[in-house]
């Protein structure tokens, strides 16, 4: 099995370092500064327990990759990139080739799904950062983090086995989990919080019940299923954070893309998702609106944590709900 990771950044970068130093065949696609960094000079992996430059085969676009029929597809991309990476793996690659949507947010699977027969769901539990052409930083100390693993809308296969066992050998932690899109659904709860972060550098209880409340309630009104705290607690417990000489963890991806100055926010497929199910449902999600587009200007002008203040951002909502 050969991997082809699409998005070499913070969990991408550091899922195609640990399986390169497995043994793995790993291809990784990058783009912009990113990849020119690699192509020069290599990637460079850092983690609690090494600092280390790797020499793995980069490529900036899929039509580089020398296809084959054991390649399989990890997206690492977020989620308002998934339609063109998809267009573009379309046009150079089988529709029966295995897609991992390594990613936030459940919308990525059903982008999928309408041009690859083999779509699997990954909840991605990985404490790992990129903010430097070049480097990536994994935070974990121990076991690298949880990837746990399904067939797309539900069930597993050999391909999903495989791909699980795999990724345990590259130190993390895997189940081949029939029903991975309840886990996923869970982390959007926790992921709802994202863009709060990028904005205001901190949330508030209220707040964060406002929205984890209102993706509930439209949960329920779409009979979407998800597992509970006790089970997400229990899938975290495995995970341990550690220090990085040289390095600071800053937050949650979307706080890393402001702070890189991307132009845009995954907000729309967090938040969004959100907001979506209400106007389907005629739910109203006053949090999750405010919050989707304060994320959007916190981008927008390029200010990380200090975008507004968590009590302007509360008043917003307050006046939203009326």
């Amino acid at each position: 099995m050969r991997f082809v990771i699409y998005g070499a950044g913070g969990i991408g970068g550091t899922i195609g370092a640990r399986l390169h130093l497995s043994g793995f065949r790993v291809t990784l696609i990058a783009r912009g500064e990113h990849f020119q960094m690699i192509r020069r000079k290599g990637l460079r992996f850092v983690s609690p327990r090494q600092d280390t430059v790797l020499q793995i085969p980069t490529v900036e676009h899929p039509s580089e990759v020398d296809w084959q029929e054991d390649h399989v597809v990890l997206l690492c991309m977020k989620g308002q990139h998934t339609e063109d990476a998809l267009v573009s793996l379309q046009q150079e690659t089988s529709d029966e080739t295995p897609v991992v949507c390594c990613q936030n947010g459940v919308a990525n699977e059903r982008m999928a799904l309408r041009r690859f027969a083999n779509v699997y769901g990954m909840c991605v539990l990985v404490p790992a950062e990129h903010l430097e052409a070049g480097i990536v930083v994994s935070f974990a100390d121990g076991t690298a983090g949880a990837l746990d693993i399904g067939k797309y809308p539900s069930g597993f296969d050999q391909t999903s086995a495989h791909i699980s066992t795999t990724i345990r050998k590259a130190g993390y932690s895997s189940v081949n989990d029939p029903s991975v899109m309840r886990q996923k659904y869970t982390k959007l709860l926790g992921n709802l919080n994202n863009a709060v972060q990028a904005a205001c550098g901190t949330t508030t209880s209220s707040l964060s019940s406002a929205l984890r409340n209102e993706a509930l309630a439209c949960y329920k009104a779409s009979n979407i299923d998800w597992a509970n705290r006790d089970e997400a607690r229990q899938r975290r417990l495995e995970i341990r954070g550690g220090s990085v000489p040289g390095f600071q963890r800053h937050g949650g991806s979307s706080l890393q893309s402001v702070i890189r100055n991307t132009g845009n926010i995954e907000v729309d497929f967090l938040n969004g998702e959100i907001v979506q199910l209400g106007r389907l449902h005629e739910l109203a999600t006053p949090a999750n609106v405010v919050v989707q587009r304060i994320g959007h200007l916190a981008v927008k002008a390029g200010e990380p944590g200090t975008y507004c203040s968590i009590q302007e951002l509360e008043s917003l909502v307050a006046e939203e709900t009326l």
